[in-house]
């Protein structure tokens, strides 16, 4: 497998697609041997047909604001592949969003969702749509018009849309709101739903709790754990929150957290009350992490980002892209042992390896995050048999899953001195499971 006339031709196709174009260099570049051992796969060609999406649905999205003011938004819906499952994926409303990014995630997801061993494809959308600074009736004007057009193309064993950045509970009760009323049903064509109508429970702490427990398997490879570990998280919201409450719970101590205004080192440790509060900064529409500085009368450093913060463990939870070789520099340098992503393709090409020829301790986010979308799937099994599990079963459930996910990196990803490479590993239990099902349904 010609892994550079692959990306030139895609590259070609998709010009501009910058974060899409590296999600798949990633995963091809793992899976070479994986694939020349399997003539099959090449016969099938399995490769030109799992990176190109089944559909790519751009849609416009009108909507008034409060004045009456009538504002026009995209809004987008990346059907990737759906071998082993409907499309599942989240929606993300965010400035940034655009198809480079959506069809990077999507890709990404086929995979995710692979190693949850859970029926579920991969899909992603969103919108450029930003709920900051928007009030209440204006998001859900804007969530109405999104789904008049989402609710053509999902449907419980078609396609299950997911919250992400800018995505929360207030709206996917917006979207599923509208959805019962275009289609007259009450079925789990959503996840992230309320309690009150159809969620599961631990779903909000889900990717972060999902992100530690990857984290403590790992450790375990090395005979240690959290106990008296100082971690550093990037991010301050659901992903952020739900890692710095597992954390605490097995031990560790979170000293950092971050937002698009830099970054609160709190030596004394983010627990109890501290992490309450990264709820109410998520609540106040801000996007900023300084006002925790102000409330506890901690170090605040403007524009930067946690990795310089000397910690055995590094959680990135905030976006893509967020940790350069420079940052890994730092982390390397400061002993960090193990670096666990807990965001979607958080660490740049040139970090990760940094920390493959360190023998860092690393997992890519498509293993180590996918607790989030495992406890959606769960949300989708309740739904299914019109039951509620309670948050001690959904917790056992998907802390199975994520040592089972560990499990799948170690068997494909060890190498003959021990070492995990935990990116060759998922990206190729990922991918073995998606394309052995492409080849039983023909094309």
């Amino acid at each position: 497998m010609n892994v550079d006339k692959i990306m030139n031709d895609l590259t070609k196709k998709n010009p501009g697609e910058v974060e899409f174009l590296q999600a798949v260099r990633e995963v091809l570049e793992s899976i070479v041997d994986v694939v020349e051992a399997n003539p099959q796969f090449e016969e099938a060609n399995i490769i030109d047909r799992i990176v190109e999406p089944d559909r790519v649905l751009i849609f416009k999205v009108p909507w008034a604001d409060d004045k009456g003011k009538i504002y026009v938004n995209k809004g987008y819906r990346i059907q990737f592949n759906n071998a082993i499952g409907p499309y599942k994926g989240g929606l993300r409303f965010h400035p940034s969003v655009n198809l480079s990014i959506l069809k990077f995630l999507g890709f990404e997801q086929i995979f995710k969702n692979s190693l949850t061993s859970l029926p579920m494809g991969g899909a992603k959308g969103g919108s450029d749509f930003n709920p900051k600074g928007k009030s209440n009736t204006e998001i859900m004007r804007f969530c109405q018009s999104f789904m008049m057009e989402l609710h053509k193309m999902i449907g419980p064993e078609e396609d299950v849309p997911a919250g992400d950045i800018g995505v929360g509970g207030r709206e996917i009760g917006y979207l599923y709101g509208m959805y019962k009323r275009l289609t007259h049903e009450h079925t789990g064509v959503l996840t992230g739903k309320g309690l009150n109508w159809g969620g599961s429970l631990v779903r909000p702490e889900a990717t972060g709790f999902g992100n530690v427990y990857f984290a403590e398997e790992m450790l375990k490879t090395k005979g240690m754990n959290f106990k008296g570990k100082t971690v550093a998280i990037s991010g301050f919201g659901n992903v952020a929150w739900g890692a710095a409450l597992k954390v605490n719970q097995l031990g560790g101590k979170v000293v950092t957290i971050s937002g698009p205004d830099g970054y609160v080192y709190d030596p004394e440790g983010i627990s109890g009350k501290k992490i309450d509060y990264m709820l109410e900064l998520r609540a106040s529409n801000q996007d900023i992490v300084r006002p925790y500085s102000f409330e506890y009368g901690v170090e605040f450093h403007e524009g930067k980002r946690p990795w310089e913060v000397k910690c055995d463990i590094a959680l990135p939870c905030a976006t893509q892209n967020e940790l350069d070789a420079e940052d890994a520099k730092k982390l390397i340098a400061n002993g960090c042992i193990c670096v666990c992503e807990g965001a979607n393709m958080p660490s740049t090409p040139e970090a990760i390896e940094l920390f493959l020829e360190n023998k860092i301790l690393f997992a890519p986010g498509k293993a180590a995050n996918a607790g989030g979308v495992a406890t959606s799937g769960l949300e989708m099994s309740q739904n299914s048999m019109k039951l509620n599990w309670s948050a001690e079963e959904v917790d056992t459930r998907l802390h199975e899953i994520m040592r089972n996910i560990h499990s799948s990196c170690m068997k494909y990803g060890k190498d003959s001195e021990g070492y995990v490479n935990y990116v060759k590993g998922a990206n190729i239990a990922g991918f073995l499971k998606v394309a052995n099902a492409m080849l039983d349904l023909g094309f």
